[in-house]
């Protein structure tokens, strides 16, 4: 298991977000690959994605516990991307993402202070994720 932010510099993640409402019902699931190219313990950890032509990937980041990343098995995975594939990543990393107010409540229609990541609350999932 990864003990330090800094292990995953450099490393390939095949990455599984759930996203669910308040009330626990998944809204939609969401699979991103990538390597990691920053890590910093207070913004995160940030990958950059893969795209279909190679070009510079859109930059993604997620929370700093490592609790949710996993050595991954050899294989080819396919991200929700058409076209995204990844093979042999070092990493699956798996998050439930929570909304954390319901965003058409008042407290919603305020301006956001920093960015829309405080509707959401991320939970890692801790459990190995089953993969075949």
């Amino acid at each position: 298991m990864l003990e330090h932010i800094e292990d995953t510099l450099n490393k390939s993640c095949l990455i599984g977000l759930s996203y669910f409402t308040r009330q626990g019902e998944q809204l939609k699931q969401n699979i991103l690959a990538g390597r990691v190219v920053k890590v910093d313990s207070e913004v995160g950890i940030t990958v950059e994605l893969f795209t279909k032509d190679k070009s510079q990937g859109a930059l993604f980041i997620l929370p700093t516990n490592l609790s949710c990343w996993f050595n991954a098995p050899k294989g080819d995975f396919h991200t929700s991307q058409t076209g995204i594939k990844i093979t042999n990543p070092d990493y699956l990393v798996t998050w439930d993402i929570f909304q954390s107010k319901e965003q058409g409540s008042d407290s919603a229609k305020e301006k956001p202070q920093n960015s829309e990541q405080q509707w959401w609350q991320w939970r890692p999932r801790t459990q190995s994720p089953n993969v075949g």
